[in-house]
């Protein structure tokens, strides 16, 4: 196996492991701090496989994604607690 070979390989199963492991909070991903209540409500199987294959090819960006939200639900936390009336 040449090298290109090993870090593609290597890139589709980081992706995949990024996928199952951040499969329970997908919605910080797209749609933020909170769940939507109307999402589509496909099956355990079908909702799982679409999202490790999305995540196998796009982890990077979805590593970059999830770190923003991370950081603006921080920033957000300082800020209720600085100001609890608002």
């Amino acid at each position: 196996m040449t090298t290109a070979n090993a870090f593609i390989c290597l890139f589709l199963l980081l992706g995949t492991c990024f996928g199952f492991a951040s499969y329970s909070n997908r919605h910080l991903f797209s749609e933020g701090p909170q769940k939507a209540d109307n999402s589509d409500q496909n099956s355990f199987l079908e909702s799982r496989l679409f999202w490790v294959m999305v995540c196998t090819w796009l982890w990077p960006i979805m590593v970059i994604t999830g770190i923003n939200t991370a950081l603006i639900l921080s920033k957000r936390k300082k800020k209720s607690q600085k100001n609890p009336s608002v």
